[in-house]
């Protein structure tokens, strides 16, 4: 009898998951790209009903891959948000073909639009500012979109590591908001320090900048993947936790997870409700599986895959 008792206790034991992190991570979002997705059997498995999915457009990849990974994503139940790097947009008519062609095969409304990080622009546009002046994603009917945020700024908008084109930039797009009928973020480079991050976001609102903060979180990998991929991006300052990391013999071999960074924002959250980071989005460094099945492990309710809810 004992044992039959035992035995029970252990099948319905449940790990204890940390609330505050349980209502961080809802409705997170993460991003793929269409060779990623390939290997992706079903998404289902994986995310949440209704999860924000972006995809990255990385130049050469074809829009027929994008669309097609769109409209699976659309397919499944997911809400999918394509890239619009301006700089690989060759003209407006271009444009035009991009947001005929998500719209009208995967039933797209939302957009992440970005300059991209191509050096020389392919054509007309090299902002997100341009994309926006198009008016095309009004025209089209947008509910929802996207620009780009730079908690530890960016060298290549501000050469002389000031933070001040971009935040001229982000006073321009605060304005177009409050213009447009599209819901509109910011959606960020990944950093791993939350102070830094909580200062950024609090400086934002002193500047009179409302629009609210998808922080950027790179999900778990390995120390080297996460150290290469800091440095191509320009993340500088939260580079120093990973850094410090890697001189831990302890923790060298070990994967990254963003627990902790994430329980931090978690915890500021909750004790801050009106702070504007409202969503977290991961950044699969480690692959997509991978960030799903910590997202799973860690976020409670707000993380139960699509097929088991």
């Amino acid at each position: 009898m004992s044992l039959l008792s035992f035995r029970k206790s252990k099948e319905v034991a449940t790990p204890t998951v940390n609330a505050q992190m349980e209502a961080f991570l809802k409705d997170y979002s993460i991003e793929v790209m269409p060779r990623t997705a390939e290997k992706v059997e079903d998404f289902r498995e994986l995310l949440p009903a209704g999860t924000r999915v972006y995809i990255a457009h990385i130049e050469g990849t074809p829009i027929e891959d994008m669309v097609a990974t769109a409209k699976r994503l659309a397919t499944d139940g997911y809400k999918v948000m394509p890239h619009f790097p301006a700089r690989i947009i060759k003209d407006e008519a271009t444009l035009a073909d991009w947001i005929a062609r998500y719209q009208g095969e995967a039933g797209v409304d939302q957009a992440l639009l970005l300059a991209g990080g191509v050096a020389t622009p392919h054509g007309d546009y090299h902002s997100s500012m341009q994309l926006l002046e198009s008016g095309l994603f009004d025209k089209a009917g947008f509910k929802r979109l996207h620009v780009a945020g730079h908690p530890e700024g960016n060298r290549d908008i501000d050469k002389d590591g000031s933070d001040k084109n971009v935040m001229d930039a982000l006073r321009w797009k605060q304005k177009f908001s409050e213009t447009t009928d599209a819901e509109m973020a910011l959606a960020t480079q990944f950093a791993f320090d939350a102070g830094p991050i909580i200062a950024w976001a609090d400086a934002l609102k002193d500047a009179g900048i409302t629009i609210p903060v998808h922080i950027g979180i790179a999900g778990p990998a390995k120390l080297q993947t996460l150290i290469k991929f800091a440095i191509a991006c320009g993340v500088g300052p939260s580079l120093k936790v990973l850094q410090k990391r890697a001189m831990d013999v302890t923790k060298l071999l070990l994967p990254y997870e963003p627990t902790e960074v994430l329980t931090e924002l978690a915890a500021h959250k909750a004790a801050n409700p009106d702070f504007n980071i409202t969503n977290v989005h991961f950044f699969p460094l480690g692959g997509i599986k991978t960030n799903a099945t910590w997202a799973i492990a860690n976020g409670g309710a707000s993380a139960v895959p699509a097929s088991q809810s």
